[in-house]
């Protein structure tokens, strides 16, 4: 049997060869002027011209002095038709009546059908020749000789082959070329991004870039990474958001801010969530969470539109569309309605109850360690945490489009206080397809009401709850000098996974994989 270490040996042996013969199996130029696309897409234009390809070899086929050898770049791929005339390889070929091609390439570089056996599938190679169609009707590049640019060691494995999920996230670069549809989802990831930068630039919005590292973290529930700077030796936190240094620049003068880039959050790994993910946050002065609503209902559907072409979408078993005025449904009158709980009087065994039944109907119920998992958080967390666990289980059955609004107070420490109630925030969620799609307030700019409410989550800080947000006391000193009244909002790429129907690791180029020991 044939092992990875025999293919390999050989593959080295072949690369012995080419430098006994004088070849670079590793320059650093290439001549190409044409992509492949152009020669599919163009074909009329370019057919009896003359072009210079390059690529990787996808596959090889020889017959005596004929060859085909199937060449793919980013753009597309090709056949390249060789064609072996007379004892003189360097000079111009002729394919049963096609024009003449010359190669313009160092003659000392070239191989011909007969070095093709130093070749293999895999190498990045490239050609000149005459762009035709062969005899079948193929578009084809006709030449007799190609350049190697680079000599793979490894053999690609096939598709079929290639399936199983950690080693393909281990070699993400493999998966790339053996699953072109995990590159063509990297493509679209970067134009979701690409598309909502586009869309806040021309709503007025100033992209801004600011710290990853900060002395206190906050604005989120989520437990930080922590780093030691040698230069100042002192420990820093790893962003877990971009809300606070963004309004610090609101309190600085500017009226519409971004930014787009990483966010750390040291929790677990699942469908919806990756400890390093790419996130966005905006802040717009003088606006309020309604202004909110209307503007980042039009940015999803155009980052949707610009990213997939379609409003439509059939995720989790949902089917969506949101080409439409999305209702606006407030989370009290949610849980009132499915659990007769009420959020602003909770009764702790009825929420504990709550969990518990739904625990006992699902995959886990039989699991000890979830079991005793669960049990813990009843009884160690706060009324609000319990409350915001029935809220999801609410959550996972809603196809939406809507938006979820008026959170209770409790749940939402940096959010101002609906005027007409004082035990609701002015906070908003999208709710799609059984997540929450972003997050937005009318910002709070109280500094005397943010301090205390900074004060209570440290409080529960202290008492053990490792989520709760950290009080920071530049924050609120940015506040006392005065931060115009505002709306924010924030998403995290955790959109593209949705509307792609993939995992957070399908979602991301390499994803966050253990190490092997």
């Amino acid at each position: 049997m044939t092992t990875l270490a025999d293919y390999r040996d050989e593959r080295i042996r072949k690369l012995e060869e080419l430098k006994q013969r004088g070849i670079n199996p590793y320059p650093a130029k290439s001549h190409r002027d044409t992509k492949i696309s152009a020669v599919l897409d163009d074909f009329d234009s370019l057919k009896g011209k003359t072009v210079t390809i390059a690529g990787r070899i996808t596959a090889i086929r020889s017959f005596g002095k004929l060859a085909f050898i199937k060449l793919r770049d980013y753009t597309g791929e090709v056949q390249i038709f060789m064609q072996q005339v007379g004892d003189s390889e360097d000079k111009a070929s002729t394919n049963d009546g096609e024009k003449n091609t010359i190669s313009n390439l160092g003659n000392s570089d070239l191989l011909s059908i007969k070095d093709l056996k130093l070749l293999d599938t895999g190498d990045f190679i490239e050609t000149t020749g005459t762009v035709d169609r062969s005899k079948t009707g193929e578009i084809s590049v006709f030449s007799n000789q190609v350049r190697l640019l680079t000599k793979a060691l490894r053999p690609l494995p096939g598709r079929d082959g290639f399936t199983n999920k950690e080693e393909r996230f281990r070699r993400r670069y493999v998966d790339m070329n053996v699953n072109l549809e995990v590159r063509e989802r990297m493509v679209r990831r970067s134009k979701f991004w690409q598309a909502t930068r586009k869309f806040m630039l021309d709503h007025g919005f100033i992209e801004i870039n600011i710290p990853v590292l900060e002395h206190t973290t906050g604005g989120a529930d989520a437990n930080p990474f922590v780093t030691h700077m040698d230069a100042l030796d002192e420990d820093f936190y790893l962003r877990i958001s971009h809300e606070l240094p963004l309004k610090r620049l609101l309190g600085g003068g500017f009226e519409r801010v971004f930014d787009i880039g990483p966010r750390f959050r040291n929790e677990g790994i699942d469908d919806e969530h990756l400890p390093e993910h790419v996130a966005f946050e905006s802040y717009a002065a003088y606006q309020d969470y309604e202004d909110g609503m209307d503007l980042y209902e039009e940015m999803i559907k155009y980052v949707a539109k610009e990213t997939w072409g379609t409003l439509e979408f059939h995720v989790g078993g949902f089917d969506i569309n949101l080409d439409q005025k999305w209702p606006r449904i407030k989370y009290a009158d949610l849980l009132k309605e499915k659990y007769d709980v009420d959020v602003f009087n909770p009764d702790r065994e009825q929420l504990k109850q709550i969990l518990l039944d739904d625990f006992n109907k699902s995959a886990d119920k039989n699991d000890k360690s979830a079991r005793k998992s669960l049990e813990h958080t009843l009884e160690t967390a706060t009324n609000a945490r319990l409350i915001d666990a029935v809220w999801k289980l609410i959550r996972k059955t809603s196809a939406g489009p809507y938006w979820l609004v008026e959170e209770p107070l409790a749940l939402s420490p940096l959010a101002k206080t609906s005027p007409e109630n004082p035990l609701v925030t002015q906070r908003f969620h999208p709710i799609i397809a059984g997540t929450e799609m972003g997050n937005g307030f009318s910002e709070l700019n109280d500094p005397l009401d943010q301090l205390a409410r900074f004060k209570e989550q440290q409080a529960a800080r202290d008492a053990g709850d490792t989520e709760a947000q950290m009080l920071d006391m530049d924050f609120v000193e940015m506040l006392e000098y005065g931060m115009p009244p505002a709306c924010g909002w924030g998403n995290s790429e955790r959109n593209f996974w949705l509307l792609e129907g993939v995992s957070g690791r399908e979602g991301v180029p390499f994803p966050i994989i253990k190490s092997r020991e």
